[in-house]
C-alpha cells in the first residue's frame, strides 16, 4: 500500500489560498483517479478537485470552510500500489457546475511595500507557525505588528491563522476587544508609523477617526443577505474607485452600415460557420484596430511603473442567469479574425452562463468591453476592471433622425445611432489619449464596409 497526498492546488498566478465548500467524499470512501472529491473556492471562480489516484480516501487534513494555503496537504489517498515514501501530487483542477462562477477579481488586499519577511511565499515567522501572504497582507494593512500577529489564535491546521481569523481579530478590534493602541514610534510590519495623540492617549492613525454608527433598520422592509459572490463584486467595486481616478468620456456613433450588414449575413454566417453572428465580435474588431494605434490604453500601473501590454486580452462583461456578472477574455484576440472572434465570443459566454468557465478563462484581462445596451442603456459610466486603465461601454442601439452631411448638401435620414462611452484611469491617461481613442473606436464602426 503507498499514502498519497493531495494537495491543494493552484488556481492563478495571485491566488494564494482556497476555501473548501464541500467535500464530496468521506475517510473510508473508495474513489476513483479523476472523480470530483471536494469543491473548493477562490476569489477568482469556484472548481472541483479531482482525485489524482484511485483507492481509499485515508483522511481528510481541512474541515468544509477552512482556508488552506496553495501547497498545503489536504488529504490522504490510500492506494493499492505499494511505494517506500508517500507522494505528493497536486491535482488538475476542473471549474464546478455546483457553484457559480466568480468574478475576475483580485485579491482582497493589494500588496503594499513591506520588509523581506512580510513577503515570502509561504512564510514561517514563529516556530511551527504558518502565515499565507493573504494573511500577512491583511496584517499589514490593518497595522497588526508582528508580536501581536503572532498572540493571535488560529482556527486553521496546527493552529495555522486563516483569513478568517484575522478578519475576525479586525472586526473585534475595531470594537474595542482586544486592541491596545501601540506607542508613536513602534513598528509596524517593521516600518516606524506615525500616530495622532488625544490628551495623553496615543491612537493609530487609522483609528484616529470615530467609526461611523450602523443606522437602524425600522419600517416595512425584508433584509437580505449578500451571497458570496455579490460581497466579491462589491469589494472589487470599492477598490477600483479607490484605486483609480475615474474620468469618463463619451461618443456616438452612427453604425447604420455595420447593423445592416450583420442582418443581411447573419443567417448564411451562421450555417456557412456553424456559430452564431452577433455585434460584439463586430464591436471588438474595432476595439483591436484602435488599441494598436492607442498602445497605451492596453496596459496596467504598478507603483510608478507603467507596464504596456503586448498582448491583446480583450475581456467581455457576461451576465449571469442570477444576475451577477463575470469577464471571461479573449487571449490574444488581435490573431482571430471575424469567424475566430465570434466562435471565440460565443463559447465563452455559453460557458460562462452555464458555469463552465475555467480559471484561466476569466484571467489576464487587459481591456474589457460591455455591453449595457443589451438591458436597454443608451450609455452607461462602467467602472474599471483593475489592473486594467480603462473600459469601454457600448449602448442601445436605436433609430433616429439625424442630420446626414453630403457634398450635395445637409439632409435628414433615420439611422442606427449608438453612445459609447469610456472609463479611464486619469493616473496614466489623459483627456486627449481617452477621447482619442474612443473617438477613433467610434470612427470604426461607423466605416465597416463588412
Amino acid at each position: 500500500m503507498a499514502i498519497v497526498d493531495l494537495l491543494m492546488p493552484k488556481m492563478g498566478e495571485s491566488i494564494m489560498e482556497a476555501t473548501i465548500l464541500k467535500w464530496n467524499k468521506q475517510p473510508g470512501d473508495f474513489i476513483q483517479q479523476d472523480e470530483s472529491l471536494l469543491d473548493i473556492a477562490t476569489d477568482k471562480v469556484d472548481s472541483e478537485v479531482p482525485s489524482i489516484a484511485q483507492g481509499v480516501l485515508k483522511e481528510i487534513l481541512f474541515s468544509e470552510g477552512a482556508v488552506v494555503p496553495v501547497g498545503a496537504v489536504i488529504a490522504k489517498i490510500e492506494t493499492a500500489v505499494h511505494a517506500e515514501t508517500e507522494t505528493a501530487v497536486e491535482p488538475t483542477i476542473t471549474p464546478s457546475s455546483d457553484h457559480p462562477a466568480n468574478a475576475n477579481y483580485p485579491e482582497r488586499i493589494e500588496t503594499k511595500e513591506q520588509p523581506s519577511w512580510a513577503s515570502r511565499q509561504p512564510a514561517s515567522i514563529q516556530e511551527n507557525r504558518f502565515y499565507s501572504p493573504l494573511v500577512l497582507n491583511i496584517a499589514s494593512n490593518e497595522g497588526i505588528s508582528l508580536g501581536e500577529l503572532e498572540k493571535i489564535p488560529g482556527s486553521g491546521n496546527e493552529g495555522r491563522v486563516t483569513k478568517k481569523d484575522i478578519l475576525s481579530y479586525v472586526d473585534s478590534r475595531k470594537g474595542g476587544n482586544g486592541f491596545h493602541p501601540r506607542p508613536a514610534t513602534e513598528p509596524v510590519f517593521g516600518y516606524a508609523t506615525e500616530s495622532k495623540t488625544n490628551g495623553n492617549k496615543v491612537l493609530p492613525e487609522s483609528k484616529a477617526a470615530a467609526e461611523p454608527t450602523a443606522p437602524l433598520i425600522s419600517g416595512n422592509v425584508e433584509i437580505q443577505e449578500m451571497d458570496r459572490m455579490r460581497k466579491l463584486i462589491a469589494e472589487h467595486m470599492v477598490r477600483s474607485k479607490a484605486t483609480s481616478p475615474h474620468v469618463t468620456s463619451f461618443t456616438e456613433a452612427d453604425v447604420t452600415n455595420l447593423v445592416l450588414w450583420r442582418e443581411k449575413e447573419k443567417a448564411e454566417f451562421e450555417k456557412r460557420e456553424g456559430t452564431k453572428l452577433t455585434l460584439t465580435p463586430l464591436f471588438i474588431e474595432a476595439v483591436i484596430k484602435c488599441i494598436k494605434k492607442f498602445p497605451l490604453i492596453n496596459s496596467s500601473l504598478q507603483g510608478d511603473k507603467i507596464i504596456l501590454k503586448r498582448d491583446i486580452n480583450i475581456g467581455m462583461a457576461t451576465a449571469l442567469p442570477s444576475g451577477s456578472l463575470i469577464v471571461p477574455v479573449i487571449k490574444n484576440a488581435d490573431n482571430y479574425n471575424r469567424v475566430g472572434l465570434a466562435r471565440q465570443v460565443n463559447t465563452l459566454a455559453q460557458n460562462a452562463r452555464n458555469n463552465k468557465l475555467k480559471p484561466e478563462d476569466i484571467q489576464d484581462g487587459s481591456f474589457t468591453l460591455t455591453n449595457v445596451g443589451v438591458f436597454g442603456s443608451l450609455m452607461g459610466t462602467p467602472i474599471i476592471n483593475q489592473p486594467q486603465v480603462a473600459i469601454l461601454a457600448v449602448g442601445a442601439i436605436k433609430k433616429r433622425p439625424v442630420v446626414i452631411e453630403t457634398e450635395q448638401g445637409d439632409s435628414i435620414g433615420i439611422r442606427h445611432m449608438m453612445y459609447l462611452s469610456m472609463s479611464y484611469d486619469h493616473r496614466i491617461i489623459d483627456g486627449s489619449v481617452g477621447a482619442s481613442f474612443l473617438t477613433a473606436v467610434g470612427k470604426e464602426l461607423e466605416s465597416f464596409q463588412g
